[in-house]
């Protein structure tokens, strides 16, 4: 547990590092951009077919990166406007797209059974509760290949952030590097949320916590967040555990409850500047 309470909350984390500078707004967040809502219902549906059609165990990590590329694409698409990427209207499609994903999820959860209601719960709430070693291996091999993508294109990350047009003139193909770093982060949100559900916010508060501490080079900030996501989810897996033992609570819940605080935080910050990093 605690093994793979370490590789979610990196990967999660470098995320959320990558994508802050992919879009070029310090709110972006796989869990607040939908991402994970829709990687949540991929990995549910794909658990609920092959259950009644058939299917290997590695199914639902497959279909979770499906639907997590999808709504990243489509989130990306429709925050476009005039050919520019606005920043709230990046996140209002976010919250949007978190809405109709926990509808999708609502619609399954209402015409299965009692087993799969349960699991269905399990993945809107977050949770780390009886893995396997084999499940901890394969998303931290799926983990480090996004991550592997993210450090090769970290210097390109740097100049992304200086905006479009600036980087396109010292060199960077941008659309390539979209693309690439969408795949790549997909892989890493549906491999996460395949095992551990929807957990938000870690993305959002370790990267701007590391950032004070390490400054804005992806060449080191996304190392710095791989470690940093890792203790923080541990720590908050130890808290769930522990707070009113011997129940438990969902680790998604400590999340949000830390998270949504420096959320409102940020928002009112950057409400006063133009968003950038």
């Amino acid at each position: 547990r605690v093994l793979m309470g370490v590789i979610v909350g990196a990967m999660l984390a470098a995320v959320g590092t990558a994508l802050q500078a992919l879009v070029r707004n310090p709110l972006a967040e796989g869990g607040i951009l939908g991402i994970s809502g829709g990687g949540a219902f991929g990995a549910i549906l794909a658990l609920v077919l092959s259950a009644k059609i058939g299917g290997g165990e590695a199914t639902v990590p497959l279909c979770a990166f499906g639907a997590a590329l999808l709504s990243t694409v489509a989130v990306y698409r429709l925050a476009m406007v005039d050919g520019q990427l606005e920043p709230f209207t990046l996140l209002l499609v976010g919250v949007i797209f978190n809405s109709f994903w926990g509808a999708a999820i609502m619609l399954v959860n209402s015409v299965v059974n009692f087993y799969f209601a349960h699991s269905i719960l399990f993945w809107l709430m977050g949770s780390l509760e009886a893995p396997t070693y084999g499940e901890a291996a394969m998303v931290a091999v799926l983990g480090l290949a996004g991550f592997a993508v993210l450090m090769y294109h970290a210097r390109d990350l740097n100049l992304l952030s200086l905006g479009d047009e600036s980087a396109a003139e010292l060199g960077v193909d941008v659309d390539s590097l979209r693309r690439t770093i969408f795949v790549a982060t997909s892989v890493m949100i549906g491999a996460a949320v395949s095992v551990s559900g929807i957990i938000s916010f870690v993305g959002l508060i370790v990267p701007h916590t590391l950032r004070l501490m390490f400054g804005a080079d992806h060449r080191l900030l996304l190392p710095a967040s791989l470690i940093g996501g890792a203790a923080f989810m541990v720590a908050a897996d130890l808290l769930a555990r522990v707070a009113i033992a011997p129940s438990e609570i969902p680790v998604g819940a400590i999340t949000a409850l830390c998270g949504g605080p420096f959320f409102i935080y940020m928002l009112r910050r950057e409400g006063r500047r133009p968003l950038s990093l």
